[in-house]
């Protein structure tokens, strides 16, 4: 059994490109999708619900979780309701805070408590995980997405802070810990290993499965010779002269 087999932490695409996304959802080992508004202005989409509608004609089987936009929390909350009506497989991406910084509990706590399944985005607390608990209704699934990638950015590990997480949800048994924005491979073992139930990666990184477990001294004899090929590609010169002799 490969070490990509062993693993517990399920693996979610992150991206917003219709034919990648589904390059991905014809690999087993990817349980579910999420998306974003940036990842989506990056990838040219013009029309986020018919974008999200396209995609979830496409998949029905896997969970995919799709943003609201809003910053006012009424707005917020009508967004969220006509979102969860697109799809029994859909998760309703709601942030922890809007951009005052106010937290979103009483949002989180009418919308999970009417049967909505949220994916609470842009956590990068544990303070926000605790209190992301206390909202959640208790029998309703739900996805608590803590940016270990940006906490990394800032210079913290991660791990900790995540297996820590993972001990905050004991008390809502229902709700999955997503490691979000990861930067490498190397992540997804991170996720692994602190409990984490998923980790979402964009194609870039989940292009790199293939080398688990690949011969390191193998590598590094393919390291050099990319670099001897591309040096010659450029004809690249280095005037040189004789060694002086004694």
């Amino acid at each position: 059994m490969s070490r990509i087999e062993k693993l517990k932490v399920k693996l979610f695409c992150d991206g917003a490109d219709f034919d990648s996304i589904m390059a991905f959802y014809a690999d087993p080992r990817i349980k579910g999708f999420t998306t974003n508004p940036t990842l989506m202005r990056k990838a040219g989409v013009l029309d986020y619900e018919v974008f999200a509608r396209k995609l979830l004609r496409a998949i029905s089987d896997r969970p995919v979780s799709f943003e609201v936009f809003a910053d006012d929390v009424n707005e917020m909350e009508m967004q969220a309701l006509t979102i969860a009506n697109w799809g029994d497989n859909v998760n309703v991406k709601i942030p922890v805070t809007n951009r005052a910084g106010e937290f979103m509990g009483e949002l989180i706590r009418r919308l999970s408590g009417s049967g909505v399944t949220l994916n609470i985005t842009a956590i990068l607390t544990l303070e926000q995980v605790e209190l992301v608990a206390e909202a959640l209704h208790p029998f309703t699934p739900a996805i608590v997405s803590v940016f270990a990638g940006r906490i990394a950015d800032t210079g913290v590990n991660p791990v900790p802070m995540m297996k820590e997480a993972r001990r905050i949800l004991r008390s809502r048994p229902l709700a999955e810990l997503l490691w979000a924005s990861p930067r490498e491979l190397l992540n997804v073992f991170q996720a692994n290993e602190s409990g984490c139930h998923i980790i979402t990666v964009p194609p870039e990184i989940l292009q790199k499965l293939s080398l688990v477990g690949k011969d390191l001294t193998a590598y590094s004899v393919e390291t050099v010779t990319m670099f001897h090929r591309d040096a010659r590609a450029s004809a690249y010169r280095i005037e040189t002269s004789a060694p002086a002799t004694t």
